[in-house]
């Protein structure tokens, strides 16, 4: 979930585990006609196209991830939410408005009313190269205890905001969101090689990197 912050501390190593499959992933998805208005040179027409076909590969290859449970998808776009669903994810309708937060919170917290012993996190929705075998490692690596979160590709933003049953999420995300999750007492992972992961796309540049690692065939076809 990218927007512009400033560098945080330096990233610690991850801690241990807690080991164990069944994380329930909460993801944003905002009305598709507002969705990637810095892609310029895609017509405006397509931009909500694109935005969707991102989700779409990134809820994939999220589904395939053996350490997930579940994909939650918190949205107000009709089109999107039933795309999504018939992928397998489930759809949460975006009930407090107010922004990427409020809905996150919101998310998290249906996820943890109908299983409240899954590990959650956050993942942005604009991942088209997902590999859910490195999404895999992300989520092995975070801690057993408190809060931790993977920077994007740029190292300024935050792609994946995570922890274990029993703590409070809290995301900040925002203009310093990844300042502000460090200060907040989260930990940086530092997992190597996951570029999939960390490669969210706001920009053409962001575009061409994602294709140089390979993007989901949602987002390939409507490249093509």
């Amino acid at each position: 979930m990218t927007e512009d912050t400033v560098r945080p501390v330096a990233p610690v190593p991850p801690g241990p585990s807690g080991g164990g499959a069944g994380w329930s992933l909460v993801l944003p998805v905002k009305r598709l006609e507002l969705a990637k208005s810095r892609l310029a040179g895609f017509p405006g027409a397509r931009r909500p196209d694109l935005a969707l076909a991102f989700a779409l590969d990134t809820v994939t290859a999220a589904l395939a991830c053996r350490e997930v449970h579940r994909v939650l998808v918190v949205t107000r776009d009709p089109a999107a939410g039933r795309r999504l669903t018939a992928l397998g994810a489930t759809v949460v309708a975006d009930e407090p408005g107010g922004g990427l937060n409020p809905a996150l919170a919101h998310g998290v917290r249906r996820a943890r009313e109908s299983d409240p012993h899954a590990p959650v996190a956050t993942l942005s929705a604009d991942l088209p190269a997902l590999r859910a075998g490195e999404l895999g490692r992300v989520l092995g690596a975070v801690p057993a205890v408190g809060r931790a979160f993977l920077p994007d590709a740029p190292g300024t933003g935050t792609v994946l905001l995570a922890c274990r049953p029993g703590a409070p999420l809290s995301p900040a995300f925002g203009p310093t969101s990844r300042r502000d999750h460090a200060s907040g007492g989260a930990r940086e992972l530092a997992v190597a090689d996951v570029p999939s992961v960390r490669r969210d796309v706001d920009t053409p540049a962001d575009l061409a990197e994602a294709l140089a690692l390979g993007v989901g065939p949602h987002t390939a076809a409507l490249l093509h």
